[in-house]
């Protein structure tokens, strides 16, 4: 079998951009990469420790991020480091903005981009949000009444107090910079209002109730017999009321409104704080207001876009569910009074009309956060010529609408579905951009290699994603010693990891890819409809239901769920779709499929009437809607509803167990089996799924362009089919910068074929052309004999890194470098070049394989002083043309491992890197974690490290 190259030396040449529509004859044989961007580039998330930066460091940074290929940052403030409170800087103050527009200005000079966070840590809020602005909850308290009795108890409801923080756990706080479990937080340490507290970054506040009664909101009395009284005016400033029930049988509801307490969380100096009300406008332009004022005085023209993380209010206790106009929203957008359907709200009356006022007052708040927040804040950030990236994921809320509102929508994670959402509503309302915060948590703290970080990056472009943010880079003065500054989470890219040697390769191989995905548009061919009034209107433990766009949980045993991992599994490229995107108006999209739903609100039925009479194919799977969704006018409604259903008038069950219906010039399909619906529809299906191969397939309207990747645990050598008609298809592969014109071949009815040779774990950008070509340009390889193992002794220097640098060594058989002997190589992480006197092989072939075995974990190559390429796994190959081999090489690999090795020399040896107020310093696996919960590597034994083999060199020859 031939083997797939990793770098080609025989094909190299200018990287512009090529297009096949409309190319000459010269053209074909010259495809050409695109011109890369500083967008094309993977970006990364920039912690600022306490805001405790210069303008010297800041540079520096800088620089080494543009040196490794990193396109832009995105600044975040977040908690300080103990021993450095001197030089903290308070958010938003004149210092900290001579850092940011010094940032830009550096950033401008060396073409990287620049975002910035609404804001310190996470979610938006801080010290100047009070009471009003502050995120609510709500609370009640029921009576009972029979008739001519008067309540005799107060009407009053006093809070629970309780805080919940990390606090003195983490930092000492007379010393200020040494580490110490200490006390726990308790409310006898934290003052009221919570401005009132100077040391804000050693309490490391998370939530903060304190004892207080609550202010009423409503006081609603329900009889027996169907009466409604609003009872609200009758309730005197001490909770009394003046009321005598009348006839009949009365439960008394009282509505009570409190501040939720969350606190913005791992704020920076000057944003610690209260979290917002998000469906509250005037709280968020009071937030926004403090940036206003902030930004008066300076020029913060090249910031690109401002960022929001994730909504994360609702992870502490209770929710945020409640707004100060809630109910006046309520009745505006339902059409009926809140106030009179307490009952039906809190649990209390028929299951059936329950969901459906649940499901109104969900979807109330999912409308407020979208209008009063997301919408609004777009439009602050487009007045001061920004534009606004947003992680809607695990709001209350429809989240397609909420990314659909975002200029750059970004998701997280590893669930393809998940960052579907984020890519559905870009692709749906046509977005060039979708972010994701990438490899926040991959492994273990200093156990991610770059070939880890490439495999989850595959995964987001399968997804969409076509814009890689880094989670994260900390920054962390020059003088620092090892390892610097680091944020709790995240695979550290920080020039102080080993891999920062290797990560230009990674970053190289972002960019290429980045530079196809984000030009063109989606290519999937069907609509997926997001049934969210189903969950809306189921109770759970809390009033709200968030969504975090996953589908294994939230929609167990749903046609919904059914559906999305049925196309996904067998290549039906597809996007998710909302309620309002599907009214609002005309779509590219042909095909839209519902899955199985109780509720679907009238008007998206109606639209999809309309779009099926103006030529659409609208699939029913597993059958028609139940019920329309919503209470206001339900009679009426459900009588429109039906109606509608009835003019789809399906025909009998055909052999093939799908019904079918005209509708003006579009058609409707209903069946209860997917793939014989699918293809009833005529959607075309990608067979390479069957190959064990993953696709995004994206089009400019006269080609294709498709990202390949084989995620299987082996090799593919093989003709793959496509989905789409094509004469001609080009190969570019984004590792190694091997491109050029594929083999391709039409057999029968089955359409193109292209051949492709990919390893485990690789990927290719195939681009499809209508122009037949004479041959195929791109560089197949095919084994011409025997492997021959570079045996022999091994010289091995190690060149950087520590804690100590061990001496050189010679070896007969390649192992780990902790093996070597003594402590020196155990506790070592950074990098040693492996030298080699490779004679001129004996067989005669074009080009030879060399294969460096197993890597721990990322190689530079370099023969004859000449580099081959760089090398992050988890396929280690490189091509190398037989010419460039003389009678004696000298062969070197440079072998870089991974932080893990020396931090557990730190930890066995007492060293405090380990300084940082807040959560310092959160282990991911429960076996990492100390007597305190911390992360402690203290028993890690030593982990293989360096070139481990064994190396081959194969001959190959060029395949015709």
């Amino acid at each position: 079998m031939g083997k797939k190259i990793r770098h080609i030396v025989l094909i190299t040449g200018i990287l512009l951009l090529y297009v096949m529509a409309g190319c000459t004859e010269e053209d074909l044989h010259e495809p050409q990469w695109p011109e890369i961007t500083s967008e094309n580039k993977p970006w990364t998330r920039w912690w600022w420790h306490g805001s405790a930066v210069d303008k010297k460091n800041i540079s520096r940074e800088l620089q080494q991020f543009r040196d490794a290929g990193i396109g832009g940052v995105e600044i975040t403030p977040i908690y300080g480091v103990a021993g450095y409170e001197d030089q903290f800087i308070d958010y938003l103050s004149p210092e900290w903005m001579e850092m940011l527009v010094h940032t830009l200005q550096k950033g401008d000079s060396l073409g990287i981009g620049v975002d910035m966070a609404t804001g310190t840590g996470w979610p938006f809020g801080g010290p100047w949000i009070g009471a009003e602005e502050a995120a609510k909850y709500m609370t009640y308290k029921t009576y009972n009444l029979q008739e001519g009795e008067q309540l005799q108890e107060q009407i009053t409801y006093v809070q629970e107090p309780f805080v919940r923080a990390l606090g003195n756990r983490m930092v000492d706080v007379e010393s200020g910079s040494v580490l110490a479990p200490g006390k726990e937080v308790g409310l006898a340490d934290v003052q009221q209002p919570i401005s009132a507290n100077d040391d804000l970054q050693s309490l490391a506040l998370e939530q903060v109730r304190f004892e207080e009664s609550l202010p009423l909101v409503a006081l609603m009395a329900y009889s027996d017999e169907g009466q409604t009284v609003d009872l609200t005016e009758r309730v005197d400033p001490e909770g009394r009321l003046e009321w005598t029930a009348p006839a009949g049988e009365w439960a008394l509801y009282a509505l009570f409104e409190g501040i939720h307490g969350k606190m913005v969380e791992r704020a920076g100096p000057g944003g610690e704080g209260l979290a917002i009300d998000h469906f509250d406008e005037k709280a968020l332009r009071k937030y926004l207001q403090k940036f206003n004022e902030a930004f008066e005085e300076y020029d913060i023209s090249g910031l690109r876009s401002f960022f929001n993380d994730s909504y994360e209010v609702d992870d502490a206790r209770g929710e945020a569910n409640w707004t100060a106009r809630l109910l006046e929203e309520f009745e505006e957008r339902r059409g009926y009074s809140l106030k009179e359907q307490l009952p039906a709200l809190l649990g209390q009356v028929d299951r059936e009309k329950g969901r459906r006022v649940l499901s109104d007052y969900r979807q109330t708040l999912s409308e407020l956060l979208l209008d009063n927040f997301t919408r609004p804040w777009d439009q602050w950030a487009a007045e001061k010529g920004a534009l606004i990236r947003n992680q809607a994921h695990g709001s209350p809320a429809n989240i397609l609408d909420l990314y659909a509102a975002s200029d750059i929508p970004e998701t997280e994670g590893t669930d393809i579905f998940r960052a579907k959402m984020a890519s559905s509503a870009a692709n749906v309302t046509g977005k060039k951009l979708v972010a994701s915060e990438s490899a926040t948590w991959l492994n273990e703290h200093f156990t991610s290699s770059l070939s880890d970080v490439k495999a989850a990056v595959d995964r987001f472009f399968l997804s969409g994603v076509n814009h890689i943010f880094y989670h994260g880079t900390a920054y962390a003065p020059k003088k620092e010693p090892w390892p610097g500054w680091l944020f709790y989470a995240a695979v550290h890219f920080n020039p102080r990891n080993p891999f920062w040697k290797h990560f230009g390769a990674l970053n190289a191989y972002i960019a290429r890819t980045q530079s196809f995905l984000q030009s063109g548009r989606s290519d999937n061919g069907v609509l997926l409809y997001y049934p969210i009034h189903d969950r809306w209107s189921e109770a759970g433990p809390g009033y709200l239901e968030h969504f975090d766009g996953g589908i294994e949980e939230q929609f167990e045993g749903t046609s919904f769920k059914e559906a999305a991992k049925f196309m996904q599994r067998r290549g039906y490229g597809f996007d998710f779709i909302s309620d309002q995107q599907v009214r609002m108006g005309e779509t590219s999209y042909k095909t839209i499929l519902l899955p199985r739903s109780q509720f679907v609100p009238l008007e998206t039925l109606e639209k999809i009437r309309e779009l099926a009479k103006k030529g659409a194919t609208i699939l029913f799977y597993e059958g028609l809607p139940k019920k329309a969704a919503g209470f206001a006018n339900l009679e009426e409604k459900e009588k429109r509803f039906q109606a509608l259903l009835d003019e789809f008038s399906f025909s009998e069950r055909e052999d093939s167990g799908v019904r079918t219906a005209s509708l003006g010039s579009g058609k409707l399909l209903m069946g209860k089996d997917l793939d014989r619906l699918l293809k009833t529809a005529r959607l075309r299906r990608e067979e390479m799924v069957d190959h064990d191969l993953e696709f995004l397939r994206r089009s400019d309207g006269e080609s294709h362009t498709y990202f390949i990747a084989n995620r299987g645990d082996e090799a593919i050598h093989e003709w793959v089919p496509i989905g789409v008609p094509a004469e001609s298809a080009v190969l570019f592969d984004p590792m190694s910068r091997a491109k050029g014109f594929a083999k391709i071949r039409t057999s029968g009815q089955k359409g193109p074929e292209v051949y492709l040779q990919l390893e485990a774990g690789e990927s290719v950008i195939l681009r499809t052309g209508q122009q037949e070509y004479d041959h195929a340009t791109y560089p197949y390889l095919g084994e011409k004999g025997r492997s021959v193992a570079l045996n022999g002794r091994w010289k091995v220097e190690f060149t950087e890194g520590g804690p100590v640098v061990p001496g050189s060594v010679e070896i007969d058989s390649l192992v780990s470098w902790t093996d070597f002997g003594g402590e020196a190589g155990a506790e070592f992480s950074g990098s040693a070049v492996y030298r080699y006197a490779l004679p001129a092989p004996e067989a005669e072939a074009e080009g030879w394989l060399l294969d460096l075995g197993e890597v721990k974990h990322s190689a530079r190559v370099t023969l004859n002083g000449q580099e081959l390429g760089t090398l992050i796994g988890p396929s280690y190959q490189l091509y190398i043309n037989s010419d460039r081999l003389g009678r004696d090489n000298r062969l070197e690999i440079e072998v870089a491992n991974l932080m893990g090795n020396r931090i557990a020399f730190l930890e066995r040896t007492g060293s405090r890197w380990k300084k940082f107020y807040n959560i310092n310093f959160s282990a991911w696996e429960a076996a990492n974690r100390d007597e305190h919960g911390l992360f402690d590597a203290s028993g890690w034994k030593p982990s293989d490290s360096g070139l481990l083999g064994p190396v081959t060199l194969t001959p190959v020859d060029l395949l015709d």
